[in-house]
């Protein structure tokens, strides 16, 4: 055998070794890229190209106790070995563990890799913000953080969407979790509520280079102003017409029958209403957010201006961050994580990191992707898995 011969094995071998090393140091990237491709079912036609591996996934409802009673929680437990532990509280919607896009979210990053915890704030699900909700957050977390059968280490990762996503970094900041946290993950979340709350007011202060607001935040911080609106003996017909447009606006991406005959209700229940509640119901039905915001607007701080519905005016967590946020979001702006991360930065976190991407709309991902926004946020994703892998 020549010498040229005797290498050639060990020239394999060497290759080999490398081609495996490669992979094994690129598995955290394809699992995220897999991860958010079947969340967001961006480039299916490629899916089949990425080996990320997934996990058997199994559920178990769990009722988790807070000081404010129980919180009706689903667990996702992954067959992974040893998957990090995460808590994932969802925004205010009507809909609870079996929301569809909520338990699909909950499900895929489970079997990425993760035992998770899905629970939704029974005051987010009845649409409204309240300190109790983030008292709850603070809880359920700590809960989590106590199941040593899933955090071994009594250390768990919180995951908070829209609204929730500030709330739960007003909890991040409060000392009881402030050494059971990997790191917080927000998507579309607020640093000051009063302020959001005056951009869906329209109000002139509100930069002029941000999306024109959703009415559905509009009609949320409305529903919380009621008794500053409308006389007592119109208060509980408002309210349960609000909640009827606003459960009609939750269902209208996942059920549309269900969406416009709730839409009709509203409707119905506006014309039988006496002044001044008939002509709110009727601005809300109509989705004129000028006249709803031009009436708001006054409220913003008495509504909303409690210390624990925002984090900016809270104790800064001093864990790792990530923020996430769309450019174009038009019921949270963006510029809310821009100052989110100014003040915990100013407040001696120096782990926050912010990702503006035209990827999401609010809460939700936009499948016409450019491969070099894709590829930043896929980053972005491994660098929050890594944080949240920390407890393992």
């Amino acid at each position: 055998m020549t010498r040229r011969a005797r290498r050639w094995p060990g020239i394999v071998l060497a290759l080999a070794a490398l081609v495996l090393v490669t992979w094994w140091a690129a598995r955290p990237t394809l699992r995220s890229a897999a991860l958010l491709m079947d969340m967001t079912g961006a480039a299916p036609s490629l899916r089949p190209w990425v080996p990320a591996k997934t996990f058997e996934v199994t559920t178990e409802d769990v009722e988790v106790p807070t000081r404010h009673g129980n919180v009706a929680a689903r667990l996702y437990r992954s067959a992974a070995p040893s998957p990090p532990a995460l808590v994932v509280v969802p925004g205010v919607h009507g809909g609870g563990v079996d929301e569809p896009r909520f338990a699909s979210l909950s499900r895929r990053i489970a079997a990425a890799g993760a035992t998770v915890l899905s629970a939704p704030m029974p005051d987010l699900r009845t649409y409204r913000l309240t300190p109790r909700a983030t008292d709850m957050i603070e809880d359920t977390t700590l809960w989590m953080a106590a199941q040593t059968r899933y955090a071994p280490d009594g250390r768990v990762g919180l995951i908070g969407v829209s609204f929730a996503g500030g709330l739960a970094l007003v909890a991040a900041g409060r000392p009881a979790l402030e050494n059971h946290l990997t790191a917080v993950f927000a998507l579309g979340a607020h640093a000051d509520l009063p302020r959001a709350i005056r951009y869906l007011c329209m109000d002139a202060g509100a930069p002029k280079t941000l999306a024109p607001p959703h009415d559905y935040g509009v009609v949320l911080m409305l529903r919380a102003s009621i008794p500053l609106m409308v006389p007592a003996e119109q208060r509980a017909a408002l309210d349960a017409a609000l909640v009827t447009f606003l459960d009609a606006s939750s269902a209208e991406a996942t059920n549309r029958e269900v969406s416009e005959r709730l839409f009709a209700e509203a409707r119905l229940a506006e014309a039988r209403f006496d002044e001044p509640a008939r002509s709110l119901m009727h601005a809300v039905n109509t989705r004129d957010v000028p006249t709803l915001g031009r009436l708001l607007a006054p409220h913003a701080e008495q509504i909303g201006g409690d210390a624990s519905l925002s984090p900016a005016r809270s104790r800064a967590t001093h864990v790792p961050v990530f923020l996430l946020h769309g450019v174009d979001d038009n019921v949270i702006p963006s510029s809310e994580s821009v100052l989110l991360r100014e003040y915990l930065t100013a407040n001696g976190n120096p782990g926050v990191e912010v990702v503006l991407t035209p990827l999401i709309s609010h809460a939700d991902a936009r499948k016409n992707a450019r491969l070099a926004e894709a590829w930043r946020l896929v980053r972005f994703w491994t660098r929050i898995w890594g944080r949240f892998e920390d407890a393992r």
